[in-house]
């Protein structure tokens, strides 16, 4: 179960963050790959060279409400929330391509939306990992908005990014935006998103002042946070290429250094807050400030919490990157670079990256996922929360849905007797192939009853009180387990197959019809 570290992922940022810190250097940058939501939005708007867009194609459910504030930018001036209660999770969905690698930022402004003195506290999920909890009550009492990021890997055709109430949830959970930003299949490649997904802690432009840097200098709009303390700095006087980096960090973020005298020890507390114990990935950027010669560069060694690093590492005009895949931590975090006693100049240090490691939250069977997906399209009105995994996390699996707890998992049964239903159902829920109970009894589901052979492990079906018509499928006679069919109620015409009515220990209901 991942750890919820919302107070590691509480950065506050001016609500203008969001725009391009050079606007007329946005205007002429494509917009980067990806999805921009303006959530609760009914127009789009366009912020530098981002088009934020409108999200009523990405969820179903919610309500909209505006930020009566002055001051506030447009993208930060709506949001949706969800006020049912009922329901156990409110999913976007969004396309992705299978296997691609994406940064997920969901971002809170509360502007007292609802009349409350403070907001709501409740639970985000990406597809099926709970990713942490969402507590924007400081941020939120100081007039600021609050972000969270996630680099994780689409597992199928669609990524679902939810929130769901937790037990001491007292009001409605919101958002205000949401981002799905394609990165490229270099980046931070050392991890195993397949088990994986990484959780952003810090990302910090070491020795640079003023605004965050975002896009456009990052083309993948991720923000590196401006880092100073109390040792000397310096600023780079050559050329930088971030493709020469991985991870393809901004140039913009190294052209600042955190340095010290020739022949010390330069330390730097970074990140500055707490840790809990847990696996990191930790990735530290380093490039010669001075111009390029024979005689730029800059030896030492890296270590951090007194553990070595790296050791005789060559700081050139170039740059270089360092890293740590699974690096266990907790508490402050030092890094201490020690010089190489020839060496003509300090260490330095020019930007940071610390994410946490946290396990891919179980995998519910793909078939299964794309038959949930196409059943709640083929009916009208489904409950709220049929958006996203249908079975993950477990206290967040559909409504009326109930499925195994082993990997991968699958969908065990199906109940959604007496909702106000309408649709029909799909051939497609044929493949359910672990299902072992439906009931559909008392909605107004209509159309044929589709071919259920290939569903073996089915004991009780039960579709009486609907509207199905046609002819019984003759295919529910080669269902070898079961023992409950209830077609009672219906408009179903012709014979009764006589599998059915032959079948040893059958309990068959079929009044109601128009059958021979």
């Amino acid at each position: 179960m991942p750890i919820p570290i919302a107070s590691l992922l509480l950065f506050s940022l001016v609500v203008a963050v969001t725009v391009p810190s050079s606007r007329a250097a946005a205007d002429a940058v494509p917009q980067p790959r990806g999805f921009y939501v303006n959530c609760g939005a009914d127009k789009e708007v366009q912020a530098g060279s981002i088009k934020w867009v409108p999200d009523a194609a990405f969820i179903a459910v919610g309500n909209a409400s505006k930020i009566d504030k002055p001051n506030v930018l447009p993208v930060f001036s709506t949001l949706r929330h969800f006020p049912d209660a009922t329901a156990r999770k409110y999913c976007y969905t969004l396309p992705a391509v299978k296997g691609s690698r994406y940064l997920v930022r969901t971002t809170y402004f509360y502007g007292g939306f609802d009349g409350g003195a403070d907001p709501a506290i409740f639970d985000q999920i990406v597809d099926g990992t709970l990713w942490s909890a969402v507590n924007t009550t400081e941020t939120s009492r100081r007039g600021m908005s609050t972000y969270f990021e996630m680099v994780a890997q689409a597992q199928g055709k669609s990524m679902s990014v939810c929130l769901a109430r937790r037990p001491d949830t007292k009001s409605s959970p919101f958002i205000s935006t949401l981002e799905l930003v394609n990165l490229e299949d270099s980046m931070y490649n050392t991890t195993d998103f397949g088990k994986y997904v990484l959780t952003t802690v810090a990302r910090s432009a070491l020795g640079v002042k003023g605004d965050i840097v975002s896009y456009p200098d990052d083309q993948y709009n991720r923000y590196w946070a401006p880092f100073t303390d109390g040792n000397p700095t310096v600023e780079s006087h050559s050329p930088i290429s971030p493709a020469d980096f991985w991870n393809l960090p901004p140039a913009r973020a190294l052209k600042g250094g955190i340095t010290t005298s020739r022949g010390k020890n330069l330390i730097v507390q970074w990140p500055t807050l707490e840790l809990p114990l847990a696996s990191y990935y930790v990735a530290l950027y380093f490039q010669d400030s001075r111009t390029a010669s024979p005689y730029s560069w800059r030896v030492f060694d890296v270590a951090v919490n007194g553990k070595d690093f790296f050791r005789g590492l060559n700081a050139s005009a170039a740059g270089v990157m360092i890293y740590s895949n699974m690096m266990q931590l907790a508490g402050k975090m030092e890094i201490v670079l020690t010089p190489n006693a020839t060496c003509p100049v300090g260490p330095l240090i020019n930007a940071g990256e610390i994410y946490q490691i946290v396990p891919v939250g179980g995998r519910t069977a793909t078939r299964d996922v794309v038959a949930m997906d196409e059943l709640a399209r083929s009916l009208k009105n489904p409950p709220p929360d049929w958006a996203g995994d249908p079975c993950l996390p477990p206290q967040n699996s559909w409504t009326g849905v109930n499925c195994s707890p082993d990997s991968p998992v699958r969908v065990l049964s199906l109940d959604l007797r007496n909702r106000t239903l309408s649709g029909s159902l799909p051939d497609s829920i044929g493949n359910l192939t672990g299902v072992q109970t439906i009931f559909l009894s008392g909605t107004k589901l209509s159309g044929p009853i589709p071919d259920f052979s290939s569903m073996q492990n089915l004991t009780a079906l039960h579709l009486d009180g609907n509207q199905f018509s046609g002819t019984i499928n003759p295919s529910l006679g080669k269902l070898i387990n079961l023992r409950e069919l209830y077609l009672n109620n219906n408009n179903l015409t012709g014979p009764i197959p006589v599998n059915l009515i032959t079948k040893p220990g059958l309990v068959m209901r079929t009044e109601g019809n128009k059958l021979e």
